[in-house]
C-alpha cells in the first residue's frame, strides 16, 4: 500500500517519516516546492501537485491529508476527487471539526470515494515515534488500515471509534481535556513561583515525572520547557486556542453537560489576549458604586 501525504507540517511531515520508517512507500506533496525538495533529500519520493500524486497512487492506495482545519480541507478534497480513481480511500488526520467531517464524508461518498477521519495525538514527537489515534469512518476501511496504523502508533495507542466523524470528535474532548489539564499545571506553577520559598521549579517538575499522581505526557513537557528557559524569560502571557476547546464547549452546551474546567481554561486563553479588559473596568465601576472603592486611572 502506498500512501500518499498531502501537507507536509510539523505533524503531516513527521508522519511520514514514520510510516518510511516502518517500510511503508510514502509520496509526499505540499504546496511549497521547498519542503518537497526537503523531504525528497531525505529519501521520499514527491511531487508538486495531486495530479501527480493521483498518477502514482492505484487502487488500494490512500491519500492521507494533513492541512489546518477549515476551508482548505474542502479545497483539497475537491482537488483530489478531479483526479483520483473512484473508490479511492481518503484520509483527514487533521484537526477538523466533526461536523465539518460528517458533511465532507457525506459528499465524498456521493461522488464515488471513500473517507476516513483520523484524529492523532501525541505532539510533533509522538507523530515521528509513535503516535495515539482515533479513527472514524467505516469498520471495513479502518480494517484495511489497521496494519499502518498499528505501526505508527504506540502499543495500544489507535483504534476505531464509530462511523464518520467519530474519530474528529473523540479527539475534539481529549483537545478539551487537554485545555483543563494544561491550566491546572500552569496556575500550580504560577502558585510555587510566587512562594516565600526559594525553588527550583524545573527540579520540582522532575520529581514530579517520577511516582506522582500528575505525572504525564504535559509534565514531561514542563520539564522540557523550564530546562530551556527557566524564567521564561521573553514569553509573552498570551496563549493560542486551536478551536477545538471551543467546540467541546459548544458541544457540552450543545448536550447540556456542564463543563466547568474546559469552559474557565478556554476563556482563561481568550483572557491572555486582552490586555484592556471591559469587564475588568465593568468590576471597577460597580465597586466604586456601591462601595465607595476606588477607581484607578489612567495616568495615576
Amino acid at each position: 500500500m502506498k500512501i500518499g501525504m498531502i501537507g507536509l507540517g510539523k505533524m503531516g511531515g513527521n508522519l511520514a517519516k514514520n510510516m518510511k520508517s516502518h517500510g511503508h512507500e510514502v509520496i509526499v506533496y505540499n504546496r511549497t516546492k521547498e519542503k518537497i525538495d526537503t523531504f525528497v533529500r531525505e529519501g521520499f519520493e514527491g511531487v508538486t501537485s495531486i495530479e501527480a500524486l493521483a498518477e502514482k497512487l492505484t487502487e488500494g492506495d490512500v491519500f492521507w491529508v494533513m492541512v489546518p482545519a477549515g476551508t482548505i480541507v474542502d479545497d483539497v478534497l475537491d482537488d483530489i476527487m478531479k483526479y483520483a480513481k473512484r473508490g479511492a480511500l481518503i484520509i483527514d488526520g487533521g484537526n477538523s471539526n466533526y461536523k465539518d467531517t460528517v458533511r465532507r464524508a457525506q459528499e465524498v461518498s456521493e461522488r464515488g470515494y471513500r473517507y476516513m477521519d483520523i484524529g492523532t495525538s501525541g505532539g510533533q514527537q509522538g507523530a515521528l515515534e509513535g503516535a495515539c489515534m482515533m479513527v472514524g469512518g467505516l469498520l471495513e476501511d479502518f480494517r484495511h488500515m489497521e496494519t499502518i496504523l498499528t505501526d505508527i502508533c504506540v502499543p495500544r495507542g489507535v483504534d476505531y471509534m464509530g462511523s464518520h466523524g467519530a474519530g474528529h470528535y473523540v479527539k475534539m474532548v481529549h483537545n478539551g481535556i487537554e485545555y483543563g489539564m494544561m491550566q491546572a499545571i500552569a496556575e500550580g506553577f504560577e502558585i510555587l513561583n510566587h512562594s516565600g520559598y526559594e525553588l527550583d521549579l524545573t527540579a520540582i517538575a522532575k520529581v514530579w515525572q517520577n511516582g506522582s499522581i500528575i505525572s504525564s505526557y504535559l509534565i514531561d513537557k514542563s520539564v522540557a520547557a523550564l530546562e530551556k528557559n527557566p524564567d521564561l524569560e521573553g514569553i509573552l502571557d498570551q496563549v493560542d486556542s486551536s478551536g477545538e476547546g471551543l467546540w467541546t464547549l459548544e458541544e457540552a452546551l450543545e448536550q447540556k453537560v456542564p463543563a466547568y474546567v474546559i469552559a474557565a481554561s478556554l476563556f482563561k486563553r481568550f483572557e491572555s489576549k486582552q490586555d484592556d479588559r471591559f469587564s475588568n473596568k465593568l468590576l471597577a465601576a460597580m465597586r466604586n458604586e456601591f462601595g465607595g472603592h476606588k477607581v484607578h486611572k489612567d495616568g495615576e
